[in-house]
């Protein structure tokens, strides 16, 4: 990761979709992730209601795989109508995951979401205990602004290390911004604080979440014959490249210098051969261009 705190593989497989699987097809996709080199896994409480890390557990010891080959990510903070970043809910939210992972420790602890009702003092008393007693190893935040961060920054001791944003090539908002400064459009407006520059600068690795997604779950952009450009532009790539359009749509994002680190979340075995692919190309900067272009980006 970016600043250096982990090991961790340059694409983590998501874990939220897992119980569409029996516990031998979650074992088989695991050991998959593993042969493709990915030892990073996220997960949170509530997806499933908890069932994906107990499934994920099972799977795991079902295959005899060790502790030490897993890098371990989960989240906590979103409960049924409510945010919640109270000291005793972090704890027994920690609680909860470490025994439905059957593991002793958490790798990385992401705060899920803002709380806008959060007391930072309880926060940094939540993780100060949970990194003595090593139940947690790291700490970040998901979908968070830069001064949201830097007033957690404030009483935290422990580095954020990680923050996980909506990011694909048709959910370009953090890097429209960036290209279109003091230019009067839509795409020149700043929602997120100029969070891709502040992640940089502070050595906190952003991780794409929905990385084929177009809007907020409204399906994927990958022959989709809503975006034609794109689809040609990356059907073209395909042939010059000789690696699966998956594998396109995340060398996109793992050419940015921010060095990300893409969640995928398929629980196909064959699709994720596909999109480990990415890690075997670099694109150009004329491709990342033409790809950003394509999606229907205008530059200035």
């Amino acid at each position: 990761m970016a600043n250096g705190a982990l090991h961790a593989s340059e694409i983590s497989l998501g874990c939220m979709r897992i119980t569409e699987l029996d516990v031998a097809e979650a074992g088989a996709l695991i050991q998959t992730a593993l042969a493709e080199g990915i030892n990073f896994f996220d997960h949170a409480d509530i997806y499933a209601k908890g069932q994906s890390e107990e499934l994920f557990a099972e799977a795991v010891a079902g295959e005899g795989i060790g502790r030490d080959k897993l890098l371990l990510q989960t989240k906590c903070g979103i409960r049924p109508g409510f945010f919640d970043f109270s000291k005793e809910h972090i704890l027994a939210s920690v609680e909860g995951s470490l025994k439905r992972l059957r593991t002793d420790y958490i790798d990385v602890l992401l705060l899920h979401r803002p709380d806008t009702l959060v007391e930072p003092e309880e926060v940094a008393e939540a993780f100060d205990q949970l990194h003595k007693s090593g139940k947690v190893r790291h700490f970040g935040v998901s979908n968070q602004n830069p001064m949201q961060i830097e007033l957690l920054a404030k009483y935290v001791k422990q580095p954020l290390i990680a923050n996980q944003l909506q990011l694909s090539i048709t959910n370009t908002g953090m890097i429209d911004a960036g290209i279109n400064v003091n230019m009067k459009i839509d795409r020149s407006i700043d929602r997120d604080g100029s969070i891709l520059d502040y992640c940089r600068l502070k050595d906190i690795t952003i991780q794409p979440w929905s990385p084929f997604q177009y809007g907020f779950f409204e399906g994927v952009f990958l022959d989709n014959p809503k975006f034609p450009e794109l689809n040609a532009k990356i059907d073209e790539l395909v042939e010059a490249k000789g690696v699966p359009n998956t594998a396109i749509a995340i060398a996109w994002l793992l050419r940015h210098p921010a060095r990300m680190q893409p969640i995928v979340g398929t629980t196909s075995k064959a699709r994720l051969t596909d999109i480990c692919r990415a890690s075997d190309i670099t694109l150009t900067r004329p491709e990342w261009y033409e790809i950003y272009r394509a999606a229907g980006n205008k530059l200035p």
